[in-house]
């Protein structure tokens, strides 16, 4: 069968089920009149999108001898949020239906900048609430971002998905390499060092505020779609009950669990070997910007592809070998290994997210899908920080937490393959 067009139809889109009234038309006219304010929007917003997360884990130590944490309730200083960007992706779609991305983007930006204040506070409590919230809002970000530039950007998509999950990346990079560095400036403050970040989130809010007030008068999210019987609907329905979805989601969880163990432990794991913090934070911060290369490169190679089995066997073997590198050698060849789970893991989730397109037989049905392999995920993600950190405290080292990730990585190297077959849910 002959590929849609995946740019025009298959991007996933949180209000793929509403139909714009005469009044959103306008207003979505009004605003596309203003290109530089809606791209800047979305360049700062997506900054934000991995920025919480990745100034965290170069101060994991900090944080834990503030309130002195085990080493399982430290990794939920990272768990929770991951747990959260599942949950949150739940109500995402509902959101946008009823308020429209605008301001949903909007509350979520702004909800972004309270959690990163919540989780310095001086408690236990509010540093794990913080997380929920800061959760919560990357995963309203996470879900309406891909579907705000498809209906922006209709001619455009692939180039501005590339602007931004480069800028997502970017923002990541930047942080980790600030964090200890902002630590040491603020007298050796980690609650200031997370804390300046809400700045960040505050501009983007504010770049987003014009858009907002441009598209004011949409009216349009309350009108339902009409489809046709014999359409995407029956797969729609379908799409919990299908195996190749499943795969799909489970794919993109596996790869988001190996991810999140060391975005929540990578720095510690170079520093429980003897480095310095400063150091292990700028080989963090190396990680986060490698990752650029597979992101852009493999989806590019997958579009190819009517099976993208060989990539699959890459990604995961790219990922395996870094982790087995960790194992063997974590200090002298920090800068290889970093590498080269950057660029398996940055190819891994563009990979991912390409398969959700590639699998999809209509833009509904990516939609769902989409829905489905956020949700469940970054629900399996969740748990991979928190049992790599009992296991770390069980054990007392890191060969075997990172035995049971390259066990991971055989599992989703497994699923992956069934996956990338040349099929569509």
């Amino acid at each position: 069968m002959s590929r849609p067009d995946t740019d025009r139809l298959l991007l996933p889109d949180a209000e793929a089920d509403v139909r714009p009234s005469p009044q959103g038309l306008a207003a979505r006219r009004a605003l596309l009149a203003h290109p530089v304010v809606l791209l800047i929007g979305i360049v700062l917003a997506s900054v934000n999108m991995r920025a919480a997360l990745a100034s965290v884990s170069p101060l994991v130590g900090e944080i834990s001898q503030s309130f002195g944490l085990s080493s399982t309730a430290s990794s939920l200083v990272t768990s929770v949020p991951v747990l959260f960007l599942g949950l949150g992706a739940l109500v995402a779609p509902w959101l946008a239906r009823r308020f429209g991305s605008e301001p949903v983007l909007l509350f979520a930006l702004l909800l972004l900048a309270v959690g990163i204040v919540v989780r310095v506070a001086p408690s236990a409590v509010a540093l794990y609430g913080g997380g929920v919230l800061v959760g919560t809002a990357i995963a309203l970000l996470n879900v309406l971002m891909p579907g705000l530039i498809k209906r922006d950007f209709p001619d455009r998509a692939a180039s501005m998905t590339s602007v931004y999950t480069g800028a997502m990346i970017a923002g990541a990079t930047l942080v980790a390499a600030s964090s200890v560095p902002l630590e040491k400036a603020f007298g050796g403050s980690w609650e200031a060092s997370l804390a300046v970040w809400s700045l960040l989130a505050v501009l983007a809010a504010v770049a987003w505020l014009p858009q907002v007030l441009i598209a004011r008068g949409r009216t349009g999210h309350e009108v339902r779609v009409t489809v046709p019987a014999g359409s995407a609907s029956g797969a729609d329905k379908s799409v919990w009950r299908s195996a190749l979805a499943w795969q799909v989601t489970l794919f993109m969880g596996l790869q988001s669990l190996w991810s999140y163990v060391l975005i929540a432990w990578m720095p510690t794991i170079f520093t429980d070997h003897g480095m310095s913090r400063s150091t292990a934070g700028v080989i963090f911060a190396f990680n986060n910007l490698i990752q650029v290369a597979g992101a852009f490169g493999v989806p590019l190679l997958a579009g190819r592809m009517r099976s993208q089995r060989p990539l699959i066997v890459l990604v995961t073997s790219l990922v395996a070998a870094g982790y087995a590198g960790l194992m063997a050698a974590p200090v002298s060849g920090a800068w290889l290994w970093s590498g080269v789970l950057g660029i398996g893991q940055g190819g891994a989730v563009g990979l991912a997210l390409t398969l959700i397109v590639l699998r999809s037989g209509h833009a509904r049905t990516a939609a769902r899908l989409s829905g489905m392999a956020q949700t469940v995920g970054y629900l399996l993600a969740a748990a991979g920080p928190i049992a790599a950190g009992a296991v770390h405290e069980a054990t007392g080292g890191w060969t075997v937490p990172i035995a049971l990730v390259l066990g991971v990585c055989a599992a989703a190297l497994t699923v992956g393959l069934f996956a990338a077959r040349d099929r569509t849910v």
